[in-house]
């Protein structure tokens, strides 16, 4: 646990975690790019979800997870750096605090729920001809991402308190 503390402090204590605090603009910059990524991931992910619980069932499937998918991604590219970049400035509070590792497991979480939509899930439908209703377990994974990105993003703001 003390090589845990220590790192977290020469992790704060870093030249890229002290230019990033004594910044006027980069921290703000970072946590605008961490909130545009997030709305970017959260969104496409909800608009689908949405669609799988049956709302716009005029929508095709596959059509709408090849335009949605990609900015979930495109997201993602944008969250992972600017997270840690925005981690290491408050390495030493965020390391220990429950809210932040409550957050990460969360994460974990949803990764996961998005491993067996894609893997077990959609792909078996897609094999069949992304034709007929999707299978219940297709509703369970849309409800589960929207309940742990709506806790995920609660967590991401109680952090900042």
């Amino acid at each position: 646990m003390q090589n845990y503390h220590q790192w977290l402090e020469w992790l704060e204590k870093s030249s890229w975690a002290v230019g990033i605090r004594q910044s006027l603009w980069l921290y703000p910059a970072l946590e605008i790019v961490h909130i545009l990524g997030i709305i970017m991931l959260v969104g496409a992910a909800f608009l689908f979800d949405l669609r799988l619980l049956g709302f716009s069932r005029n929508l095709p499937l596959t059509g709408l997870s090849r335009h949605l998918l990609p900015w979930s991604q495109r997201g993602l590219i944008l969250i992972i750096p600017s997270g840690l970049l925005l981690f290491i400035t408050n390495a030493q509070a965020l390391g220990t605090d429950p809210v932040f590792w409550t957050k990460i497991a969360l994460i974990a979480v949803a990764a996961l729920n998005v491993f067996v939509f894609h893997r077990l899930v959609y792909s078996t439908f897609k094999r069949r001809g992304a034709s007929g209703d999707l299978p219940g377990m297709a509703r369970l994974c849309a409800c589960v991402s929207i309940v742990v990105w709506i806790a995920v993003v609660a967590c991401g703001r109680l952090l900042a308190y």
